[in-house]
């Protein structure tokens, strides 16, 4: 049970001062490197202005390396981090093993999170105690050239089979330009772009009793529909990845693509590296037997709960993620926030045309299956959806191996 406002706002106070009282003076942070990690390192050198007396150690790691880092602190107890940034498919296997703090038995965070990213930090999702707090309010966004669009008459896709008739149309009459991109390396990646499509179709990985649920009709449309896109998009697209596919918009040699994350659009209109400054507008990703899906991909800050410097770890939570810091981060680094205030700044917006639309995708976000197996499941979906987009298994006999290798997955 949540507690009352008042009482919640009495022991945040109690905490804060707890930091004073006890005079604790080092934290170590565990964050991710690129963009996040930029994002965090402006926030530690203002925390530390802030809090000159406070010996802090920020270590920067990539996803995979900084998942094992504070994976093995907290397997062993070794009381050795403060405050983690973690990916929120992390989160139910550490709530699930009491990895992190409940904040809220710690003194709460205050603020109006976007609905999604405040579901997935709380065990129970959306009802529970708070065990995080969103830092970075990451949806997967659709992004289509709206010159190229007008100059042929056409209308932006609001289907993933308009998708492919927009794509066949431009690739056929604007030489040079792909109709459609995609990541099509295999793991991460390629589950990443498909899980909009899957959604829209009404598939599933996991379905709501905890079993396998890609073997069935609507993940087989919608693998089809996926592959469909291949022959729209560029040579080569089975080993692109976010740099390409960036790349690609940037530079106008693609019309469209399924998948493009905010971290990604920063420079889109920088006309210093972007050739197609103020063409490109991003929405929520198509629908198709349902609504739009786009993917929940957002990031945040935890305290381990063997933090020695909990009631610190705490404040610095507070501080990362107050509105005027998320708005600093957000300048700065081109970071999305997640205080949905935010979305409808005027300052924001100037600079981030599409944040009405993001904030509308990150409203009716999906998370990822609530499970702490996703890792394993997730690389063997990996695996199979690129092989049926490089051809060497049919998309039915794909699904159905992915199928059987994930209910193993899941049942250990």
């Amino acid at each position: 049970m949540r507690k009352p406002i008042a009482a919640l706002a009495v022991a945040a106070a109690l905490a804060v001062g707890a930091v004073d009282a006890q005079a604790q003076d080092r934290l170590v942070i565990a964050g991710r490197d690129a963009a996040f990690g930029t994002a965090l390192a402006r926030m530690v050198e203002a925390y530390q202005q802030r809090n000159p007396s406070v010996r802090i150690e920020r270590l920067e790691l990539p996803g995979g390396p900084l998942y094992e880092r504070i994976a093995l602190n907290a397997r062993e107890r070794a009381r050795a981090l403060d405050v983690v940034m973690l990916d929120d498919i992390w989160a139910p296997e550490f709530m699930a093993n009491n990895w992190l703090a409940d904040l809220d038995r710690l003194g709460g965070v205050p603020g109006t999170f976007v609905k999604s990213a405040d579901a997935v930090s709380r065990n129970p999702v959306g009802t529970g105690p708070r065990f995080a707090a969103p830092m970075v309010g990451n949806v997967a966004m659709f992004a289509y050239r709206a010159d190229l669009l007008a100059k042929h008459g056409l209308q932006a896709p609001r289907s993933w089979t308009e998708v492919a008739a927009v794509a066949r149309t431009i690739q056929e009459r604007e030489p040079g330009v792909a109709g459609v991109a995609f990541r099509g390396i295999r793991g991460n990646p390629i589950v990443t772009g498909f899980l909009p499509i899957l959604g829209a179709f009404g598939g599933e990985i996991i379905d709501s009793q905890g079993r396998a649920a890609l073997d069935s009709p609507a993940a087989l449309a919608a693998l089809e529909q996926f592959l469909a896109l291949r022959p729209l998009a560029p040579r080569g697209v089975e080993t692109w990845n976010a740099t390409e596919v960036r790349e690609a918009m940037e530079q106008g040699r693609i019309a469209m693509s399924a998948e493009f994350w905010p971290g990604w659009a920063g420079t889109l209109d920088d006309a210093s590296r972007s050739r197609v400054v103020g063409n490109v507008n991003l929405v929520s990703p198509p629908g198709q037997t349902r609504g739009p899906a786009p993917m929940l991909g957002a990031w945040m800050l935890g305290v381990a709960a063997d933090s020695p410097n909990a009631a610190r770890a705490l404040d610095f939570i507070r501080f990362v993620v107050s509105a005027e810091n998320q708005k600093r981060i957000a300048i700065e680094t081109g970071n999305p926030p997640t205080l949905a205030a935010l979305y409808a700044d005027a300052d924001l917006v100037r600079q981030f045309r599409w944040y009405p639309a993001q904030l509308q995708a990150l409203e009716n976000a999906v998370a990822r299956p609530r499970i702490a197996q996703w890792n394993r499941v997730e690389a063997i979906l990996g695996e199979h959806l690129q092989m049926a987009l490089v051809g060497q298994a049919q998309p039915r006999e794909a699904l159905a191996e992915a199928n059987r290798e994930i209910q193993r997955a899941i049942a250990r």
